[in-house]
């Protein structure tokens, strides 16, 4: 627990007390702005997500009270890139496990503000106030938007856009492990139908489940995306390789997807686990 001179400390030294957290092994940095409130985030995102010469993440996450009555806490999500999403499934179940074990909220179904929308999370709580799951409510998918993908232009592999709040490419493949993420990730992520770029999911159908890797926009390989796997989901869905349930298994771990028929909202659920917390520098300009 942080005391009033280390909070003083804190504050003189131009230093900020953070909590490192993940969601299947898509882990950000996430810091409450009602405590630390942080001017110029981007900088703060590229220079704390490096791996060995900053704390090492897939981004940042800023929480903090939401200034509409129909949200209670909002949050802002910034790549290691230093570019701001829209909208991070593991990262907003994350939020939910925080907000309710700093004792911020005795809510277990929450209302969460994003760039794309008021997002539901419903927490799964131990007798001793643990929350052990989370699942949040995605909205319904979009299949297509002009203003992320352009119809004409030069030739994409066969895949199927969808997007959940933020774009993705969902491309599946015969055997995942002789895909080079790295190199058609990169690739098809600044392809140009995609003006505004785009994640991209590779998957392939298995027994198990749908095994999906993933290139995100901003943050390149990660070992986890909830937006990623809602929409690998929804791709499969419709075109005929899966049900309306989906397991989906990432890197880190593997999260359960649900398309409704109900209302045609997603639903994602999955763990939120603390890694560790401590104190930084804000970086120099």
């Amino acid at each position: 627990m942080i005391t009033f001179a280390d909070l003083i400390s804190i504050i003189m030294n131009k230093t900020i007390h953070f909590i490192k957290m993940h969601g299947v092994g898509n882990d950000y940095i996430f810091v409450d702005t009602d405590l630390y409130p942080i001017e110029h985030p981007e900088e703060v995102s590229i220079a704390w997500s490096r791996h060995h010469f900053g704390i090492g993440s897939d981004g940042l996450v800023l929480i903090g009270r939401s200034p509409s009555p129909q949200a209670d806490f909002s949050m802002r999500i910034f790549n290691a890139d230093g570019s701001e999403g829209l909208m991070c499934g593991n990262a907003s179940r994350c939020i939910g496990k925080y907000v309710y074990e700093r004792r911020l909220t005795d809510k277990r179904h929450i209302r969460l503000l994003t760039a794309s929308g008021i997002k539901t999370l419903d927490l799964t709580v131990n007798d001793d106030g643990t929350v052990v799951s989370v699942t949040v409510d995605m909205l319904a998918p979009v299949l297509e938007d002009k203003h992320l993908f352009l119809p004409d232009g030069e030739a994409l592999p066969d895949g199927v856009f969808v997007s959940m709040g933020n774009p993705h490419y969902v491309i599946f493949v015969h055997d995942i492990e002789t895909v080079d993420i790295a190199r058609e990730g990169s690739r098809l992520e600044r392809h140009p139908r995609f003006p505004e770029r785009c994640n991209i999911e590779f998957a392939q159908i298995r027994e198990d489940g749908i095994r999906t890797r993933v290139w995100e926009r901003g943050s390149g390989i990660t070992m986890a995306c909830g937006t990623g796997a809602c929409a690998t989901a929804v791709a499969a869905a419709i075109t005929g390789r899966s049900g309306r349930q989906s397991r989906i298994i990432m890197d880190g771990g593997t999260l359960d997807i649900e398309w409704r028929e109900s209302d045609g909202h997603v639903y994602l659920s999955g763990p939120a686990t603390i890694a560790f917390e401590g104190t930084a520098e804000l970086p120099t300009s």
